[in-house]
């Protein structure tokens, strides 16, 4: 799967992902009226209004990105409604032919981890039947319980050709507190001691295109320190969080790439599926032509980040 992702980089010309981690406050109102005059304002008309938004943003982008991330808690948190209208959206973008993210970041051992693993990237085995429930292609995971809570993904990623991305340094402003942390006595910070152990974890999970289907979430706005991470992880693709609406530019985030433009994808959520309420756009698109403001916010990013690259 790794190997398809980078391949579809390069059709796009993008590394543009679109993060739909949708919140009413985002879903324009006659989605919202749509859906609750249907289903009732409740868990399940919230839920349906969610898959409605989605599939508009995707109808309006599919053609000029390579992948989606759908962040699961914005889902879980309206129950099995919310659950079945992430699992609706995953299908929906797959039939556009999308390569999936499942936003999850879980992080367990043993045969909790292989539940996780068996629901979201394996198959779940009935009797003699075998079900593959949520179909991303790859999720992320928090590696700070250690390898064997990283080992049970490594064989689905190898019998279904999935993958992963796991923590190693977020975005978000205090992980310093932990990730930034000496170690084994020397200056060596533990994010980079943790890039380390990432990039040897994926070396025999090399594809074609000289990546590995274990990657490392590295956020865009810690620029000096994805540069760091770049240099020890050749082989290791990088989701990138942050751009944007979390203030990383595109040159904050040009050193997680390699010297051939490829080596990262960048997320950017709320900046493109709520497009049309920031100022750049909402003068051009009513609330009603939400989805062609997040296309030309698309442009936009690819744009903006091929300058860079």
């Amino acid at each position: 799967m790794i190997d398809i992702l980078v391949k579809k980089i390069k059709v796009t010309k993008n590394p543009t992902v679109v993060g739909l981690d949708p919140r009413l406050d985002y879903i324009p109102k006659h989605i919202k009226e749509e859906a609750f005059d249907k289903y009732g304002a409740g868990l399940e008309g919230a839920a349906k209004a969610f898959l409605a938004f989605n599939k508009e943003i995707i109808d309006a982008t599919y053609d000029l990105i390579p992948a989606v991330k759908p962040q699961v808690a914005m889902y879980e948190q309206y129950g099995s409604a919310g659950m079945q209208a992430y699992i609706d959206t995953i299908a929906y973008a797959k039939s556009k032919d999308l390569v999936i993210i499942g936003d999850i970041k879980r992080s367990d051992i043993a045969s909790t981890a292989e539940a996780y693993s068996d629901g979201h990237i394996g198959r779940v085995k009935v009797e003699s039947n075998s079900f593959e429930v949520y179909k991303e292609d790859f999720i992320t995971l928090n590696p700070y319980l250690g390898y064997d809570s990283i080992e049970p993904y490594v064989g689905n990623c190898k019998s279904y050709d999935k993958g992963m991305f796991v923590l190693v340094k977020t975005s978000n402003p205090n992980s310093g507190e932990i990730q930034d942390i000496k170690v084994n006595g020397t200056d060596e910070k533990l994010y980079e001691y943790m890039g380390k152990l990432v990039s040897k974890w994926g070396e025999e999970l090399i594809g074609v295109e000289g990546y590995s289907k274990i990657g490392a979430v590295v956020g865009a706005t810690h620029k000096e320190q994805g540069i760091r991470l770049r240099a020890l992880m050749p082989n290791t693709y990088f989701l990138v969080p942050g751009y944007g609406a979390q203030g990383a530019t595109a040159s904050d985030l040009a050193g997680c790439f390699n010297k051939d433009g490829l080596g990262a994808i960048v997320n950017s959520s709320r900046g493109i599926i709520a497009a049309y309420k920031l100022n750049k756009y909402k003068d051009n698109y009513t609330e009603k032509e939400f989805a062609q403001a997040s296309r030309q916010a698309v442009i936009d990013m690819r744009e903006d980040l091929n300058s860079c690259l």
